[in-house]
């Protein structure tokens, strides 16, 4: 793979970004998400696009045995330098695996995960059919399928509290922005992941808002620190609440989706905290 597109943001991203109260928000939100719905460790977790295993490595960390896949070698090279601070115990939980999420089915081989994680992918394709068919694939029966994306239905919220209002009003029916880190990105609905899904055999149980209040913090100007403990602490609470319940999880500019993988003509039983809320 000679051309990586995530070299120049590797640190950016891995380094900086999840360095910030909203890394740390996003961080602690989703594992709280997935340690609901994941069965006890051990379980074999394959995080497909994983980066630098911020999402991953806490779950080998709590016992889960993690395969973490990346067609970034800028980004498995974030990964090692992490995994080398972990304690050996979790270290020896982890594989790192370079390899194009699009082939992720091929890559694992004949193995099949009890969950599956994507998050942040979707937005950088040109479209989500292909990656969420070789997820979907990767699961288990009974497995879990993870998928966080950007929210379509909240498209116009970072440029109406960035103040840009032209864009902001031509975002209500647009699918694409530049995003923060100024790479192109795509947002799905709810609606429309959870039908994809379902077409790969997966049933979804429940969604999840991601970054809210967060958001309208930073858009705004507001500077937060992350080295004030409690008040990252406390913000974090209050995120994890507003992820679960309406109105706010929709007006969240990510959003996580969670299914599971069924045998024909079976259908899932958990519906997680947030209810069952997705409509056919």
């Amino acid at each position: 793979m000679a051309d990586d597109p995530w070299g120049g943001l590797a640190h950016r991203f891995a380094d900086e970004a999840y360095a910030s109260v909203k890394g740390y928000v996003r961080t602690f939100v989703m594992h709280r998400h997935l340690l609901d719905h994941l069965p006890p460790p051990p379980a074999s977790v394959l995080d497909v696009g994983g980066g630098a295993g911020h999402q991953s490595f806490p779950l080998a960390e709590a016992g889960y045995d993690v395969t973490l896949l990346d067609s970034s070698p800028a980004m498995l090279d974030k990964a090692r330098q992490r995994l080398g601070r972990l304690p050996e115990a979790a270290r020896r939980r982890v594989t790192l695996l370079e390899a194009d999420g699009l082939q992720a089915a091929d890559a694992v081989g004949d193995v099949r995960f009890t969950a599956v994680l994507s998050h942040g992918v979707l937005g950088y394709l040109e479209s989500s059919e292909s990656m969420v068919e070789q997820l979907c694939r990767c699961a288990a029966v009974g497995g879990l399928v993870s998928i966080m994306t950007s929210n379509a239905r909240a498209g116009a919220v970072r440029p109406a509290l960035e103040r840009r209002w032209k864009d902001a009003l031509a975002s209500f029916d647009a699918r694409r922005e530049i995003g923060v880190l100024g790479v192109p990105d795509r947002a799905d609905t709810v609606e429309d992941l959870s039908e994809l899904v379902r077409s790969h055999g997966v049933e979804p149980v429940c969604w999840y808002g991601v970054w809210l209040f967060v958001d309208w913090l930073e858009f705004s100007g507001v500077r937060l620190d992350p080295t004030d403990t409690e008040q990252v602490e406390a913000l974090a609470a209050v995120e994890l609440e507003a992820s679960k319940k309406d109105p706010y999880r929709q007006l969240s500019r990510v959003f996580h989706l969670v299914g599971r993988k069924s045998s024909p003509g079976t259908a899932p039983t958990d519906a997680g905290d947030a209810g069952d809320p997705v409509t056919r």
